[in-house]
């Protein structure tokens, strides 16, 4: 069964950090580029991060520069966003996907060239 499982939510405090993973099961996760998306009540689900299939390129959202990475280990065939200095409008349903076709590492790529979805982790930033 292919699997793409994420873990790491939870409720933190305003300038707080969370990790969250997604770790590939039943795929070789090494072969497709990997993207993070959000989505709190009444919103769009918007491009966090993407990353390329090596590592060697990492697009990220301007709201989240300079707070956000994502890293990757292939090895593991997981991924990682590691989010400091959270704020409350970070509060969302974080998704990781995985695509094989994705035509460019962008957060403005259409969420539909993704093949493989995390199930949804919560981040609530809230003091």
């Amino acid at each position: 069964q292919l699997q793409f499982v994420e873990s790491g939510g939870g409720l933190v405090q305003p300038g707080g950090s969370l990790r969250l993973s997604c770790a590939a099961s039943g795929f070789a996760l090494d072969y497709y580029r990997v993207g993070w998306f959000r989505q709190a009540p009444g919103k769009e689900r918007e491009g966090v991060s993407c990353i390329t299939t090596r590592g060697d390129f990492i697009d990220y959202a301007d709201s989240v520069k300079g707070r956000f990475t994502v890293s990757r280990d292939n090895a593991r065939d997981t991924v990682y966003l590691q989010m400091n200095s959270l704020k409350p409008e970070d509060s969302a349903v974080y998704f990781c996907a995985a695509g094989a076709a994705v035509p460019y590492c962008s957060v403005d790529v259409h969420k539909g060239h993704y093949t493989y979805w995390g199930q949804g982790t919560q981040v609530t930033v809230s003091s």
